[in-house]
């Protein structure tokens, strides 16, 4: 069929008139009976209703978009390619599959969640070979097949070891004692969506009231990082398990979907999952981990946020005294959404939760050796906020580049400009904070200089350990704020003696 109902579709993420909900109310009615015949339309109509359902003009249009999302799955043709469906920016439709070497902790939240979508990928599964020094432990006879002959048929192996009731996959997994020996096989693994509840057509978050957007979004332009800082504390309230479980389910599927292991997503600390309303319809849950998968000198900290019950990304965040590392990713399908003011109001609930005052995005995050934050632009996105770069030659460039935009109305930087611009952290300190000691702090060098070091280097890491250890995480930083001595010992040990952003 013609793709102009689509496009016409796609011309609503930047119409928020409520006087004409009703015609875009009529448009997804009418759509919901037309058939789209290749995987590219199929994908941009998903991705414009899971936008629409985000952020609704109407609680009619939210209905509407979920009455045709909730039955993707009968929109993709049997005999269609998939490939086009497993790219990361749109892998997790329904009806549709995926196929990722997960590790051993997601592999088993995975089974356990979704057993009967998920399942060894067979035909995509090139390395077997690295099977029969783990299955062998479990079958014994197998090694009158395995040592000697090639081409061992592990499939059939493992299919006449286990009942019909249960897949292979689930046998494994019963059977293997750890990571180590689960992970060594690096078996490809294949999550068939189908109508699969977890799927990023039909996973939800119950919510109470939807927020509607009767009004343009929020541009950039409208955000004050400074005036979002200095703003209210957010409401935040701890998570009672059962429901922490729910959550934390949730993310590692929408995480998985995407073929991303976030540490704290594989490792989340099932008792401290804490809810904040952020406000425009966004729930942002966070944690920590538990004190077995602590790092030795930084807090670590994860979040998901949803947009009216719809995963919309997520940021994790290493936390050292007063600054915090910040990794902040929002989902494809909405980078036409409020990014900005989501950002601010993610630094906002940290410096609430966790006292920093010092935002720090490592080069990877503005373009190094990652090409689509080169595309993006994602440097101009976090200079615009007011981050600065810590990069002497860096913040020389954008002196140049920021004095040619006031020149030449629209002008924009050359990709080449935007990789040398992503040749340096950037760092954003609160006004009455801002001091430059982060600068040249190298978390590595510092980590070294201890592994290194003497007598006095133990005492320092065995006092952290001792504190670290002792309780929340977030204890454990606000007690590193108050320590001074401490701080000004470890800044210097941690500061490197030439500006390299490669030393991270």
């Amino acid at each position: 069929m013609s793709h102009k109902p689509l496009e016409r579709l796609e011309g609503w993420k930047s119409r928020f008139n409520p006087a004409s909900a009703g015609d875009l109310e009529d448009l997804l009615t009418a759509i919901a009976s037309e058939k789209f015949a290749d995987a590219r339309a199929l994908i941009r109509l998903h991705e414009t209703l899971l936008f629409l359902r985000a952020y609704p003009l109407s609680e009619k249009v939210a209905r509407l978009a979920d009455e045709i999302l909730f039955a993707f799955e009968e929109r993709v043709p049997a005999d269609a390619d998939l490939d086009p469906f497993e790219e990361p920016e749109v892998s997790g439709i329904a009806g549709t599959s995926l196929t990722a070497v997960f590790s051993y902790d997601v592999a088993q939240r995975l089974t356990s969640l979704d057993p009967r979508h998920i399942e060894i990928a067979w035909d995509r599964y090139d390395e077997q070979d690295r099977l029969g020094p783990v299955i062998r432990k479990f079958l014994p006879m197998l090694n009158e097949d395995w040592p000697v002959e090639a081409h061992v048929p592990f499939a059939q192996w493992i299919a006449a070891a286990h009942p019909h009731h249960q897949s292979d996959l689930e046998w494994l997994l019963q059977r293997v004692t750890g990571a180590e020996m689960y992970d060594s096989m690096q078996a490809p693994l294949t999550w068939r969506m189908a109508s699969s509840r977890y799927s990023r057509s039909r996973l939800r978050l119950p919510v109470r009231n939807l927020y509607l957007h009767g009004e343009p979004l929020l541009r950039r332009a409208d955000v004050s990082l400074e005036r979002e800082l200095a703003g209210a504390p957010l409401p935040v309230k701890r998570l009672a398990q059962p429901k922490a479980r729910r959550i934390l389910d949730a993310i590692a599927a929408t995480s998985a979907m995407r073929y991303r292991e976030l540490y704290g997503f594989s490792h989340p600390d099932e008792a401290g999952v804490y809810q904040a309303a952020a406000g425009r319809g966004v729930d942002i849950y966070f944690f920590g981990v538990p004190r077995a998968w602590r790092l030795p000198l930084r807090a670590y900290h994860a979040a998901m946020f949803f947009k009216n019950g719809v995963p919309a990304g997520y940021v994790e965040l290493l936390s050292l005294f007063e600054r915090a590392e910040v990794g902040f990713n929002l989902y494809y399908a909405f980078r036409e959404g409020e990014s900005a003011w989501l950002y601010a109001r993610l630094l906002r609930l940290f410096h609430q939760i966790l006292g920093v005052t010092s935002f720090s995005v490592d080069p990877y995050q503005i373009g190094s050796e990652n090409a689509e934050a080169v595309d993006s632009g994602a440097f101009w996105f976090y200079r615009k906020l007011g981050f600065r770069p810590t990069s002497p030659e860096v913040a020389r460039l954008v002196v140049r580049e920021e004095g040619r935009m006031r020149k030449t109305p629209g002008y924009r930087s050359s990709r080449q400009t935007l990789e040398k611009l992503a040749g340096g952290y950037l760092l954003y300190e609160m006004p009455g904070t801002e001091t430059g000691d982060w600068d040249r702090f190298r978390i590595r060098t510092l980590a070294q200089r201890l592994e290194r070091g003497g007598s006095g280097e133990r005492r320092v890491v065995e006092e952290i350990a001792r504190v670290k250890h002792g309780g929340p995480e977030t204890r454990y930083l606000r007690w590193m704020q108050r320590e001074t001595a401490l701080r000004e010992k470890l800044m210097n040990w941690g500061t490197a003696k030439e500006h390299n952003p490669r030393n991270v």
